[in-house]
């Protein structure tokens, strides 16, 4: 009998989307025609490129109403959010479009007598992205559209939670008409994951999730000598200095740690607020939490926070809330005022919880809901100290009136993305990159293109 894979949807635990598993010939022959579509593409030029992954971005953008409802049903964001993660997949995917050209162009070193040199960029080859549910476009882009553009060939293995979202990619690449084999995807099980990995025709793994997961697929290339870009998530800190603009740094935050139910690898998940404006930004976020969310169904527009993805997924948070009250922790925010929010369901009260300490996991293990705990320090020092006190850096931030201050902070935290006054952004201009747990390797930028590729030196020597 064929396995198959089932997506329950938060929304009503109904099996939303059920599609068989690769079997092995099917696996097989997506690698064999994965390489083979390779030795064409990565001959195209660049501008050819760029015109049909331009298609292939548009192709998407014409079903984006159907899929942000998808969206909902597969992952429960609220259908008033869902359409913005088309917005930012556009966004990162059209930037990289545009510097790929002058990204790619070959390196000069310089003049020397009797000699021509340089460095191209190559492709490397078959890249395997294995992307997570919980911005399933928006951190699957983020590979795809530059190592297309780098003139590798793909093969997706998206989450069994938002399966769609594949086959969206799928059908846009065929309507922008991209040569055959040059994008595919297969729904596979984890023990087929690691035999994609090991399979000698695949030159890169770009993988999002778990510090679990990076684990995993690490130990499925040991001994193979490609290259693995890991997004491992976070426990992103905020930092609210004396001079902050505390309402603003209230409805941010509040946004930040919220969002997504909360669901955001660069979500905020620890703020730590200087003791002179400590009780007015209690009292600030208590209010704008109230104000920002409306919990219930995500297909209703005036939801604002939906369930988390499944059951298991709530009542592991509810168990880190529960533990960190007892170890003296006090919630802020009552649940009384979210009716929907029920044990045994994935639908959660937005929470914020404070007399918190660093022994408590919810001020240091991952935190993937809507939860956040807040700290009171003295100084800048103490705030630093804090911030660096985990195992994750992916971003961090600090909301101020000074830039000088932010920058000279900035330079002494452990992170991969350092902002003033904003957070749970993502700049496709910019590296995307994590440090410590948080994975190694880089997307987006012109810096994210070196991943993607391979130096080629060439050294001519002139006889006369």
């Amino acid at each position: 009998m064929t396995e198959s894979l089932k997506t329950i949807s938060p929304v009503d635990g109904r099996v939303f989307v059920e599609r068989p598993l690769a079997s092995d010939t099917e696996i097989s022959a997506a690698i064999d025609k994965g390489g083979r579509a390779h030795s064409t593409w990565k001959n195209t030029p660049a501008k050819e490129r760029a015109l049909m992954l331009t298609g292939f971005v548009d192709a998407l953008l014409k079903k984006k109403q159907v899929i942000a409802e998808e969206l909902s049903w597969q992952m429960g964001r609220p259908l008033r959010h869902a359409p913005n993660e088309l917005n930012g997949f556009e966004e990162r995917a059209r930037h990289m479009i545009s510097i790929a050209e002058d990204a790619l162009e070959p390196v000069s070193v310089g003049d020397k007598e009797g000699f021509t040199r340089f460095i191209t960029r190559e492709s490397l080859g078959l890249v395997f992205v294995i992307a997570p549910w919980n911005y399933p476009y928006l951190t699957s882009v983020n590979a795809i559209v530059p190592a297309l553009m780098a003139g590798n060939t793909v093969l997706l293995k998206h989450s069994a939670q938002t399966p769609l979202v594949a086959e969206r990619y799928t059908e846009a690449a065929k309507n922008a008409g991209l040569p055959d084999g040059v994008f595919q995807h297969l729904h596979l099980s984890h023990t087929a994951v690691a035999r994609v990995i090991s399979d000698n025709a695949v030159q890169y793994v770009a993988f999002t999730g778990s510090v679990d997961g990076g684990r995993a697929v690490s130990r499925a290339a040991a001994g193979r000598f490609i290259a693995q870009g890991l997004e491992l998530g976070g426990k992103d800190p905020a930092y609210v200095r004396p001079d902050a603009d505390l309402k603003h740094a209230v409805s941010t935050l509040v946004d930040g740690s919220y969002y997504n139910a909360g669901q955001s690898c660069c979500g905020i998940k620890r703020i730590y607020v200087h003791a002179s404006v400590y009780n007015d930004f209690i009292d600030g976020f208590i209010k704008e939490t109230f104000s920002y969310a409306t919990l219930g169904n995500p297909l209703e527009q005036a939801t604002t926070l939906g369930p988390v993805v499944r059951t298991k997924a709530a009542e592991a948070i509810r168990t880190q809330i529960a533990a960190a009250v007892k170890e003296g922790a006090k919630t802020l925010i009552d649940e009384v005022r979210f009716p929907l929010a029920k044990a045994g369901t994935p639908y959660m009260a937005p929470q914020a919880l404070v007399g918190v300490t660093h022994s408590m996991d919810i001020m240091r293990e991952e935190t993937f809901g809507p939860c956040v705990g807040i700290m009171r320090v003295s100084s800048d020092d103490e705030a630093i100290t804090l911030m660096n006190d985990n195992r994750y850096g992916l971003t961090a931030c600090v909301f101020t009136e000074d830039p000088k201050a932010a920058v000279a902070i900035g330079k002494r935290v452990d992170t991969g993305t350092w902002f003033m006054n904003r957070c749970d952004y993502l700049d496709p201009a910019l590296a995307w990159v994590g440090v410590k747990d948080s994975g190694r390797g880089c997307t987006l930028s012109r810096v994210g293109y070196e991943c993607l590729t391979r130096p080629k030196s060439y050294h001519l020597k002139h006889l006369s």
